[in-house]
């Protein structure tokens, strides 16, 4: 099938089922779940593929939220990223519901030239981005390992081709001490709440000494439960970022002296875990990027220039697991959220606004577009198999 055949089918295939795409965006949007515990969403997310024909496997990688919905038997297999869980207490305020609908209409527009192009549609339903690195652990389970290129997308407040993020980490961090009465006998109390104080005050100072684009922030999940008691039990939460995975590592070296000075200073025992796998930094393919670039364009956007886009790390996300060992794409297609940004309330009710619908469809027609583009060009094609080939030997 020609390329401009092939584009102008899949963006027909996208805009007949707009009602379809905004409908899922808005129902996943009214019934936010946090990590692990998407059912309805996920649900949601596959309902739409399943009467096209798709082939789903649910629960894979061990865990009940994820799913590969599969469509095609080309030699190319593509997978679409499908995120779909929200925020304690501000919901969608990430907008994974756009995420989640244009990843279904960007399957379903390619599973209409599958035949043609000599492709495999994996549809990929990827919990707990927010918290607990869903697609890391798919990756480590071996989902990805027959997918030569991945693609995604992700709302934003600016649109950008070749988005980059920060390497991130996050520990929990649990202190041991011995309860005691505040007043009648706080000599014999050993005090947790003392050991997170200190362990701040240690993190406050370090961060006069934080590489460039290193950064930590937490919060304190249990300081005690009663003012006139010493805490014998105390936890907090931090996350480390960097601009890449080895700096995110020495930034961890750095923390882990200020977390142990918390029990060294009050006799505690300490216990450092992660919370979720590490998030790499994301590594955008040059020529999808360019390729969707591109479309932004056509369909009159204006996306960041690219000497631009470096400096504009949006947050973190498992994606960039993703990118690392393969060929991959998360661009930022942005929506009119009145000035604010991911992970504000506002940002929330903008994700099911009239411009995040029309980014759920155009997200979806760029993303298709340029998956047709890949397939049609001999050279990137085989670029992406002989990496995948090299990779699976």
């Amino acid at each position: 099938m020609p390329l401009a055949a092939a584009s102008t089918c899949v963006e027909d295939a996208v805009r007949s089922r707009r009602a379809d795409l905004v409908a899922l965006s808005h129902a996943i949007h009214a019934e936010p779940e946090l990590a692990f515990a998407e059912h309805r969403s996920c649900a949601k997310t596959q309902a739409l593929v399943a009467e096209r024909g798709f082939e789903i496997t649910a629960g894979v990688a061990g865990l009940d939220t994820a799913f590969r919905a599969v469509y095609g038997s080309g030699p190319l297999v593509v997978g679409v990223c499908a995120e779909y869980d929200a925020l304690p207490e501000m919901g969608h305020a990430c907008g994974h519901n756009i995420i989640a609908a244009s990843a279904v209409g960007t399957a379903l527009a390619l599973a209409e030239v599958a035949d043609a192009l000599g492709l495999t549609v994996v549809l990929l339903g990827t919990p707990a981005e927010e918290l607990g690195g869903g697609k890391a652990l798919m990756l480590q389970a071996g989902v990805f390992d027959d997918i030569a290129a991945t693609v995604m997308l992700h709302p934003g407040p600016v649109d950008i081709a070749a988005a980059r993020s920060l390497a991130l980490s996050e520990m929990t961090i649990h202190y041991t001490g011995r309860e005691s009465h505040a007043a009648v006998a706080p000599f014999l109390g050993v005090n947790a709440g003392d050991a997170v104080t200190v362990a701040q005050v240690a993190i406050g100072l370090l961060r006069q000494q934080l590489a460039p684009g290193q950064m930590v922030h937490g919060i304190v999940t249990d300081g005690g439960q009663a003012s006139n008691v010493i805490p014998g039990h105390t936890e907090m939460r931090y996350t480390m970022r960097a601009n890449d995975s080895e700096s995110l590592r020495a930034l961890e070296s750095r923390m882990a002296g200020c977390f142990a000075a918390g029990a060294v200073a009050t006799g505690c025992e300490h216990v450092v875990s992660d919370t979720a796998p590490a998030y790499a930094e994301l590594a955008p393919d040059p020529w999808l990027s360019e390729v969707f670039r591109a479309e932004m364009t056509r369909v009159g956007r204006t996306p960041v220039a690219a000497e631009l886009e470096a400096s504009l790390p949006l947050g973190s996300t498992d994606m960039g697991n993703v990118t690392q060992v393969m060929p991959g794409i998360h661009p930022i297609v942005g929506i009119d959220a009145g000035g604010a940004s991911i992970h504000q309330p506002e940002f929330a009710a903008a994700a099911v606004s009239a411009s995040a619908d029309t980014a759920v469809v155009e997200g979806a027609i760029m993303l298709a577009r340029t998956v047709v583009a890949l397939a049609e060009s001999g050279v990137e094609r085989d670029r992406v198999l002989e990496q995948w080939q090299r990779r699976a030997s």
